[in-house]
Protein backbone atom coordinates (compact mmCIF):
# COMPACT_ATOMS: atom_id res chain seq x y z
CA UNK A 1 0.00 0.00 0.00
CA UNK A 2 1.35 3.47 -0.53
CA UNK A 3 0.52 7.33 0.16
CA UNK A 4 -2.65 8.20 0.20
CA UNK A 5 -3.51 10.72 -2.81
CA UNK A 6 -5.58 13.24 -0.91
CA UNK A 7 -6.40 13.41 2.95
CA UNK A 8 -9.64 15.32 4.38
CA UNK A 9 -8.93 18.66 6.99
CA UNK A 10 -9.49 16.56 9.96
CA UNK A 11 -7.61 13.13 8.68
CA UNK A 12 -4.54 15.77 8.08
CA UNK A 13 -4.75 17.17 11.53
CA UNK A 14 -5.42 14.15 13.09
CA UNK A 15 -2.51 12.73 10.79
CA UNK A 16 -0.14 15.72 12.19
CA UNK A 17 -1.12 15.05 15.96
CA UNK A 18 -0.41 11.41 15.95
CA UNK A 19 3.07 12.37 14.23
CA UNK A 20 3.67 15.06 17.03
CA UNK A 21 3.48 12.02 19.72
CA UNK A 22 6.26 9.67 18.21
CA UNK A 23 9.26 11.98 19.53
CA UNK A 24 7.47 10.69 22.80
CA UNK A 25 8.43 6.99 21.89
CA UNK A 26 12.28 8.19 21.20
CA UNK A 27 12.37 9.08 24.53
CA UNK A 28 10.70 5.78 26.03
CA UNK A 29 13.36 4.04 23.74
CA UNK A 30 16.25 6.30 25.01
CA UNK A 31 15.53 5.48 28.56
CA UNK A 32 14.81 1.60 27.94
CA UNK A 33 18.22 1.44 26.55
CA UNK A 34 19.78 3.53 29.15
CA UNK A 35 18.06 1.05 32.31
CA UNK A 36 19.50 -1.82 30.40
CA UNK A 37 22.64 -0.71 29.97
CA UNK A 38 25.42 -0.10 32.95
CA UNK A 39 25.81 2.69 36.02
CA UNK A 40 29.05 3.89 34.27
CA UNK A 41 27.20 4.28 30.33
CA UNK A 42 24.37 6.06 31.38
CA UNK A 43 24.68 9.72 30.82
CA UNK A 44 26.14 8.42 27.41
CA UNK A 45 23.85 6.93 26.47
CA UNK A 46 21.12 9.46 26.84
CA UNK A 47 23.43 11.98 25.14
CA UNK A 48 23.81 9.15 21.95
CA UNK A 49 20.36 9.19 21.44
CA UNK A 50 20.44 12.97 21.64
CA UNK A 51 22.77 12.95 18.98
CA UNK A 52 21.79 9.73 17.03
CA UNK A 53 17.86 11.52 16.37
CA UNK A 54 19.54 14.57 15.49
CA UNK A 55 21.99 13.40 13.00
CA UNK A 56 18.86 10.78 11.51
CA UNK A 57 16.27 13.68 11.40
CA UNK A 58 18.78 16.01 9.67
CA UNK A 59 20.19 13.15 6.99
CA UNK A 60 17.14 12.54 6.11
CA UNK A 61 15.83 16.40 5.46
CA UNK A 62 19.38 16.05 3.48
CA UNK A 63 18.82 13.64 1.08
CA UNK A 64 16.91 10.70 2.60
CA UNK A 65 13.30 11.67 1.91
CA UNK A 66 14.59 12.21 -2.13
CA UNK A 67 15.40 8.63 -1.64
CA UNK A 68 11.97 7.54 -0.47
CA UNK A 69 9.63 9.86 -1.92
CA UNK A 70 6.08 9.79 -2.22
CA UNK A 71 3.73 8.05 -4.30
CA UNK A 72 3.62 9.32 -7.91
CA UNK A 73 6.38 11.18 -7.80
CA UNK A 74 9.40 11.09 -9.62
CA UNK A 75 11.48 7.71 -9.87
CA UNK A 76 13.95 5.13 -11.31
CA UNK A 77 12.46 1.81 -12.28
CA UNK A 78 13.48 -1.49 -13.52
CA UNK A 79 11.76 -3.25 -16.38
CA UNK A 80 11.31 -7.15 -16.63
CA UNK A 81 9.10 -8.47 -19.23
CA UNK A 82 7.82 -5.04 -20.15
CA UNK A 83 6.26 -3.88 -16.41
CA UNK A 84 8.21 -1.15 -14.71
CA UNK A 85 9.46 -1.90 -10.86
CA UNK A 86 9.88 1.50 -9.23
CA UNK A 87 13.27 0.76 -6.80
CA UNK A 88 14.17 4.64 -5.91
CA UNK A 89 12.66 8.02 -5.93
CA UNK A 90 14.32 11.08 -7.74
CA UNK A 91 13.23 13.70 -5.45
CA UNK A 92 14.75 17.07 -4.66
CA UNK A 93 17.37 17.15 -1.66
CA UNK A 94 16.67 19.48 1.65
CA UNK A 95 12.68 18.84 1.18
CA UNK A 96 12.25 21.33 -1.85
CA UNK A 97 9.19 21.12 -4.33
CA UNK A 98 7.32 20.04 -1.42
CA UNK A 99 4.55 21.79 -0.14
CA UNK A 100 4.75 22.26 3.66
CA UNK A 101 0.78 22.66 3.60
CA UNK A 102 -0.19 19.62 5.32
CA UNK A 103 -0.73 17.55 1.86
CA UNK A 104 -0.14 13.79 2.46
CA UNK A 105 3.79 14.33 0.70
CA UNK A 106 4.81 16.92 3.34
CA UNK A 107 3.22 14.56 6.33
CA UNK A 108 5.20 11.81 5.18
CA UNK A 109 8.53 13.78 5.19
CA UNK A 110 7.62 14.55 8.72
CA UNK A 111 6.65 11.11 9.71
CA UNK A 112 9.49 9.39 8.12
CA UNK A 113 12.04 12.10 9.65
CA UNK A 114 10.55 11.61 13.51
CA UNK A 115 10.50 7.87 12.49
CA UNK A 116 13.90 7.19 11.14
CA UNK A 117 15.19 8.94 14.45
CA UNK A 118 13.16 6.11 16.32
CA UNK A 119 15.33 3.46 13.81
CA UNK A 120 18.37 4.83 14.66
CA UNK A 121 17.89 4.06 18.59
CA UNK A 122 17.57 0.41 17.71
CA UNK A 123 21.01 -0.46 16.93
CA UNK A 124 22.07 1.93 19.90
CA UNK A 125 20.48 -0.67 22.83
CA UNK A 126 22.34 -3.53 20.95
CA UNK A 127 25.46 -1.58 21.00
CA UNK A 128 25.84 -0.01 24.58
CA UNK A 129 28.66 -0.23 26.97
CA UNK A 130 30.77 -0.17 23.67
CA UNK A 131 29.98 2.28 20.69
CA UNK A 132 31.74 5.42 20.37
CA UNK A 133 29.84 8.68 20.15
CA UNK A 134 31.13 9.33 16.46
CA UNK A 135 31.56 6.05 15.10
CA UNK A 136 27.93 5.77 15.62
CA UNK A 137 26.49 8.97 14.39
CA UNK A 138 28.52 8.17 11.23
CA UNK A 139 26.55 4.60 11.30
CA UNK A 140 23.67 7.06 11.41
CA UNK A 141 24.20 8.59 8.27
CA UNK A 142 24.00 5.35 6.66
CA UNK A 143 21.06 4.24 8.00
CA UNK A 144 19.16 7.64 7.45
CA UNK A 145 20.27 8.70 4.63
CA UNK A 146 20.12 5.07 2.60
CA UNK A 147 19.31 2.14 4.11
CA UNK A 148 15.73 3.51 5.73
CA UNK A 149 14.69 5.59 2.89
CA UNK A 150 15.30 2.78 0.58
CA UNK A 151 13.07 0.45 2.23
CA UNK A 152 10.40 2.80 3.28
CA UNK A 153 10.24 3.64 -0.77
CA UNK A 154 9.39 0.10 -1.48
CA UNK A 155 6.78 0.01 0.98
CA UNK A 156 5.12 3.30 1.57
CA UNK A 157 6.26 5.43 -1.42
CA UNK A 158 5.21 3.12 -4.65
CA UNK A 159 8.17 1.30 -4.80
CA UNK A 160 8.40 -2.53 -6.08
CA UNK A 161 6.90 -4.34 -2.99
CA UNK A 162 3.94 -2.28 -3.06
CA UNK A 163 3.36 -3.07 -6.15
CA UNK A 164 2.61 -6.65 -5.98
CA UNK A 165 -0.60 -5.64 -5.74
CA UNK A 166 -0.60 -5.98 -8.97
CA UNK A 167 0.10 -9.87 -9.47
CA UNK A 168 -2.10 -12.48 -9.21
CA UNK A 169 -1.78 -14.27 -5.86
CA UNK A 170 -0.57 -11.62 -3.77
CA UNK A 171 -3.27 -9.97 -2.54
CA UNK A 172 -2.78 -6.39 -1.88
CA UNK A 173 0.70 -6.60 -2.15
CA UNK A 174 3.32 -6.06 0.97
CA UNK A 175 1.54 -4.10 3.38
CA UNK A 176 2.93 -2.45 6.76
CA UNK A 177 0.53 0.31 7.98
CA UNK A 178 2.76 1.31 10.96
CA UNK A 179 6.55 0.29 10.23
CA UNK A 180 7.26 -2.91 11.82
CA UNK A 181 9.19 -3.14 8.95
CA UNK A 182 10.79 -0.43 7.40
CA UNK A 183 11.43 0.66 10.98
CA UNK A 184 11.18 -1.88 13.58
CA UNK A 185 13.29 -4.53 11.41
CA UNK A 186 15.62 -1.90 9.42
CA UNK A 187 16.30 -0.57 12.96
CA UNK A 188 17.24 -4.24 14.27
CA UNK A 189 19.18 -5.74 10.75
CA UNK A 190 21.42 -2.62 11.28
CA UNK A 191 21.51 -3.72 15.54
CA UNK A 192 22.18 -7.65 14.41
CA UNK A 193 25.51 -6.03 11.92
CA UNK A 194 27.02 -3.68 14.85
CA UNK A 195 26.38 -6.13 17.71
CA UNK A 196 28.47 -8.47 15.19
CA UNK A 197 31.13 -6.16 13.90
CA UNK A 198 31.54 -4.72 17.63
CA UNK A 199 31.54 -8.17 19.12
CA UNK A 200 30.44 -9.13 23.02
CA UNK A 201 31.21 -6.75 25.97
CA UNK A 202 34.38 -7.56 28.31
CA UNK A 203 33.40 -10.01 30.57
CA UNK A 204 30.15 -10.88 28.56
CA UNK A 205 31.47 -14.83 28.13
CA UNK A 206 33.59 -16.66 30.11
CA UNK A 207 36.75 -18.40 28.60
CA UNK A 208 34.50 -21.33 27.46
CA UNK A 209 31.58 -19.44 25.59
CA UNK A 210 29.22 -19.07 28.08
CA UNK A 211 27.56 -15.71 28.41
CA UNK A 212 27.78 -14.18 32.00
CA UNK A 213 24.66 -12.13 33.58
CA UNK A 214 25.15 -8.16 33.14
CA UNK A 215 21.89 -7.11 34.40
CA UNK A 216 20.71 -3.28 33.44
CA UNK A 217 20.94 -0.66 36.09
CA UNK A 218 18.41 1.11 36.07
CA UNK A 219 14.52 -0.82 36.06
CA UNK A 220 12.75 2.37 36.68
CA UNK A 221 13.88 4.01 33.79
CA UNK A 222 12.94 0.98 32.17
CA UNK A 223 9.61 0.95 33.08
CA UNK A 224 8.77 4.98 32.53
CA UNK A 225 10.69 3.96 28.85
CA UNK A 226 8.02 1.72 28.04
CA UNK A 227 4.45 3.90 29.10
CA UNK A 228 5.98 6.97 26.96
CA UNK A 229 6.41 4.06 24.21
CA UNK A 230 3.23 3.38 24.10
CA UNK A 231 1.92 6.75 23.57
CA UNK A 232 4.74 7.42 20.70
CA UNK A 233 3.87 3.77 19.49
CA UNK A 234 -0.23 5.14 19.12
CA UNK A 235 0.74 8.04 17.37
CA UNK A 236 3.36 6.32 15.20
CA UNK A 237 0.58 3.53 14.29
CA UNK A 238 -2.28 5.81 13.83
CA UNK A 239 0.02 8.41 11.37
CA UNK A 240 0.82 5.62 8.89
CA UNK A 241 -2.25 4.31 8.63
CA UNK A 242 -3.68 7.75 7.78
CA UNK A 243 -0.74 8.13 5.28
CA UNK A 244 0.02 4.61 3.86
CA UNK A 245 -3.16 2.45 4.40
CA UNK A 246 -6.15 3.88 3.54
CA UNK A 247 -7.94 4.38 7.28
CA UNK A 248 -10.02 7.10 8.33
CA UNK A 249 -10.37 9.40 11.27
CA UNK A 250 -12.64 7.18 13.03
CA UNK A 251 -10.20 4.06 12.53
CA UNK A 252 -8.05 5.46 14.43
CA UNK A 253 -9.35 4.65 17.62
CA UNK A 254 -9.38 0.90 16.89
CA UNK A 255 -5.76 1.83 15.94
CA UNK A 256 -4.85 2.59 19.35
CA UNK A 257 -6.84 -0.11 21.04
CA UNK A 258 -4.83 -2.49 19.38
CA UNK A 259 -1.80 -1.12 20.11
CA UNK A 260 -2.02 -0.89 24.10
CA UNK A 261 -3.65 -4.26 23.87
CA UNK A 262 -0.75 -6.12 21.90
CA UNK A 263 1.52 -4.22 23.99
CA UNK A 264 -0.07 -5.62 27.04
CA UNK A 265 -0.66 -9.53 26.03
CA UNK A 266 3.01 -9.34 24.66
CA UNK A 267 4.78 -8.06 28.21
CA UNK A 268 1.80 -10.53 30.21
CA UNK A 269 2.86 -12.97 28.36
CA UNK A 270 6.71 -12.14 28.79
CA UNK A 271 6.41 -11.87 32.38
CA UNK A 272 4.06 -15.57 32.73
CA UNK A 273 7.09 -17.68 31.12
CA UNK A 274 9.70 -15.88 33.24
CA UNK A 275 7.49 -16.51 35.95
CA UNK A 276 7.25 -20.44 35.29
CA UNK A 277 10.81 -21.15 34.02
CA UNK A 278 12.74 -18.75 36.57
CA UNK A 279 10.31 -19.08 39.82
CA UNK A 280 10.02 -15.62 39.15
CA UNK A 281 8.81 -12.67 36.64
CA UNK A 282 11.80 -11.22 35.12
CA UNK A 283 11.63 -7.33 35.07
CA UNK A 284 13.93 -7.00 31.47
CA UNK A 285 12.25 -9.55 30.06
CA UNK A 286 8.98 -8.30 30.39
CA UNK A 287 9.75 -4.94 29.44
CA UNK A 288 10.97 -6.49 26.08
CA UNK A 289 8.07 -8.36 26.02
CA UNK A 290 5.98 -5.15 26.48
CA UNK A 291 8.15 -3.60 23.53
CA UNK A 292 8.06 -6.56 21.15
CA UNK A 293 4.37 -6.47 21.57
CA UNK A 294 4.34 -2.75 19.86
CA UNK A 295 6.98 -3.15 17.45
CA UNK A 296 4.69 -6.61 16.35
CA UNK A 297 1.47 -4.46 16.12
CA UNK A 298 2.49 -2.16 13.58
CA UNK A 299 1.75 -3.63 10.74
CA UNK A 300 -1.37 -4.54 10.97
CA UNK A 301 -2.95 -2.36 13.53
CA UNK A 302 -5.60 -0.87 11.13
CA UNK A 303 -6.65 -3.75 9.90
CA UNK A 304 -7.25 -6.32 12.79
CA UNK A 305 -9.84 -6.95 15.31
CA UNK A 306 -8.70 -5.95 18.94
CA UNK A 307 -9.26 -10.09 19.67
CA UNK A 308 -6.74 -10.90 17.28
CA UNK A 309 -4.71 -7.78 18.31
CA UNK A 310 -4.06 -9.42 21.42
CA UNK A 311 -3.10 -13.03 19.95
CA UNK A 312 -0.41 -11.31 18.21
CA UNK A 313 0.99 -9.45 20.84
CA UNK A 314 0.87 -12.20 22.91
CA UNK A 315 2.99 -14.68 20.39
CA UNK A 316 5.09 -11.60 20.06
CA UNK A 317 5.80 -11.42 23.78
CA UNK A 318 6.91 -15.60 23.86
CA UNK A 319 8.89 -14.90 20.85
CA UNK A 320 11.14 -12.27 22.68
CA UNK A 321 11.70 -14.16 25.62
CA UNK A 322 13.17 -16.96 23.52
CA UNK A 323 14.84 -15.03 21.21
CA UNK A 324 16.68 -13.11 23.45
CA UNK A 325 18.16 -16.39 25.20
CA UNK A 326 18.78 -17.99 21.18
CA UNK A 327 20.60 -15.13 20.56
CA UNK A 328 22.98 -14.76 23.70
CA UNK A 329 23.71 -18.36 24.35
CA UNK A 330 23.47 -19.50 21.10
CA UNK A 331 24.76 -17.20 17.94
CA UNK A 332 27.01 -15.54 20.74
CA UNK A 333 24.97 -12.01 20.12
CA UNK A 334 26.02 -9.59 22.88
CA UNK A 335 22.26 -7.27 22.85
CA UNK A 336 21.97 -5.98 26.07
CA UNK A 337 18.74 -3.66 25.33
CA UNK A 338 17.17 -6.70 23.64
CA UNK A 339 17.23 -4.80 20.69
CA UNK A 340 17.97 -7.64 17.85
CA UNK A 341 14.79 -9.65 19.49
CA UNK A 342 12.36 -7.24 20.53
CA UNK A 343 12.41 -4.76 17.46
CA UNK A 344 13.38 -7.62 14.49
CA UNK A 345 12.10 -10.99 15.57
CA UNK A 346 8.76 -9.66 17.04
CA UNK A 347 8.71 -6.87 13.98
CA UNK A 348 9.49 -9.91 11.54
CA UNK A 349 6.29 -11.96 13.35
CA UNK A 350 4.17 -8.36 12.84
CA UNK A 351 4.60 -8.73 8.85
CA UNK A 352 3.89 -12.13 8.89
CA UNK A 353 0.63 -11.68 10.95
CA UNK A 354 -0.69 -9.49 8.25
CA UNK A 355 -1.13 -12.17 6.00
CA UNK A 356 -2.96 -13.96 8.92
CA UNK A 357 -5.29 -12.08 10.24
CA UNK A 358 -5.49 -8.84 7.84
CA UNK A 359 -9.18 -7.61 6.90
CA UNK A 360 -8.86 -5.51 4.55
CA UNK A 361 -12.67 -4.42 3.64
CA UNK A 362 -12.93 -0.72 2.11
CA UNK A 363 -12.10 2.52 4.79
CA UNK A 364 -15.27 2.97 7.05
CA UNK A 365 -16.55 -0.43 6.50
CA UNK A 366 -13.42 -2.68 7.69
CA UNK A 367 -14.02 -4.81 10.73
CA UNK A 368 -17.58 -3.73 11.16
CA UNK A 369 -19.29 -6.41 12.20
CA UNK A 370 -17.98 -10.28 10.75
CA UNK A 371 -14.81 -9.40 9.80
CA UNK A 372 -14.07 -10.79 5.68
CA UNK A 373 -11.43 -13.16 5.31
CA UNK A 374 -8.08 -12.35 4.54
CA UNK A 375 -7.16 -11.64 0.83
CA UNK A 376 -5.75 -14.17 -1.15
CA UNK A 377 -2.24 -14.68 -1.07
CA UNK A 378 -1.41 -12.13 1.42
CA UNK A 379 0.56 -14.02 3.23
CA UNK A 380 3.04 -14.70 -0.03
CA UNK A 381 3.40 -10.72 -0.67
CA UNK A 382 4.53 -10.68 3.38
CA UNK A 383 7.01 -13.59 2.47
CA UNK A 384 8.37 -11.66 -0.12
CA UNK A 385 9.15 -8.49 2.18
CA UNK A 386 10.28 -10.24 4.71
CA UNK A 387 12.93 -12.25 2.21
CA UNK A 388 13.99 -8.74 1.03
CA UNK A 389 14.58 -7.80 4.68
CA UNK A 390 16.60 -11.03 5.06
CA UNK A 391 18.52 -11.51 2.30
CA UNK A 392 19.34 -7.75 0.83
CA UNK A 393 19.10 -5.26 3.73
CA UNK A 394 20.59 -7.40 6.08
CA UNK A 395 23.74 -8.22 3.63
CA UNK A 396 23.44 -4.26 2.90
CA UNK A 397 23.59 -2.62 6.26
CA UNK A 398 25.87 -5.51 7.34
CA UNK A 399 28.47 -4.50 4.13
CA UNK A 400 28.16 -0.39 4.83
CA UNK A 401 28.69 -0.75 8.58
CA UNK A 402 32.03 -3.14 8.12
CA UNK A 403 33.78 -0.71 4.88
CA UNK A 404 33.17 1.82 8.10
CA UNK A 405 34.46 0.12 10.46
CA UNK A 406 37.75 -0.77 8.45
CA UNK A 407 38.51 3.20 7.80
CA UNK A 408 36.39 4.58 11.06
CA UNK A 409 36.53 1.48 14.03
CA UNK A 410 33.15 1.59 15.71
CA UNK A 411 34.23 0.14 19.24
CA UNK A 412 35.77 2.10 22.21
CA UNK A 413 39.39 0.87 23.17
CA UNK A 414 39.39 -1.86 25.97
CA UNK A 415 40.33 1.43 28.40
CA UNK A 416 37.41 3.21 27.29
CA UNK A 417 35.32 0.03 28.18
CA UNK A 418 36.72 -0.32 31.51
CA UNK A 419 36.70 2.92 32.69
CA UNK A 420 33.01 3.07 31.18
CA UNK A 421 31.21 5.45 28.26
CA UNK A 422 30.67 8.18 30.68
CA UNK A 423 34.12 8.47 31.75
CA UNK A 424 36.27 8.10 28.54
CA UNK A 425 34.07 10.02 25.98
CA UNK A 426 32.21 12.66 28.41
CA UNK A 427 34.57 13.23 31.25
CA UNK A 428 31.63 12.90 33.77
CA UNK A 429 29.43 10.25 34.94
CA UNK A 430 25.96 10.06 35.28
CA UNK A 431 25.28 9.49 38.96
CA UNK A 432 28.53 11.57 40.58
CA UNK A 433 27.21 10.72 44.24
CA UNK A 434 27.78 7.28 43.79
CA UNK A 435 30.23 4.71 43.32
CA UNK A 436 29.42 2.48 39.99
CA UNK A 437 31.71 -0.60 39.42
CA UNK A 438 34.23 -1.24 37.16
CA UNK A 439 34.61 -4.88 35.35
CA UNK A 440 38.35 -6.18 37.09
CA UNK A 441 36.45 -8.60 38.15
CA UNK A 442 35.63 -9.96 34.78
CA UNK A 443 37.28 -12.96 33.51
CA UNK A 444 38.77 -11.05 30.03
Amino acid sequence: MTLSPALSDIAALLCLLSILLVPVAVAGLSLINTGLGRSRSASHMMLSSLCLASVAALIYFAFGFAWQGSAGGPSYQFFINGRGWNWIATGSFFFRRIDLDGSPASLAALLGMVSVALAALIPLGASSDRWRLGAACASTVLLAGWTFPLFAHWVWGGGWLAQLSGLDGLGHGFVDAGGSSAIQVVGALTALSMAWILGPRRGKYTVEGMPSAIPGHNSVLVSLGCILALIGWIGLNSAGALLFAGATPGTTVRIAMNTFLSAAAAGLMAAAITRVRFAKPDASLTANGWVGGLAASSAACAFVVPAEAVVIGGIAGALVVFSVEWFELRLGVDDPAGAISVHGVAGLWGILAVGFFANFAPPGTALNGQASPTASGQWLAQLVGIATLIGFVLPLTYGLNWLLNRFYPQRVSPEGERQGMDLYELGAGAYPDFMTHGDDFSQR
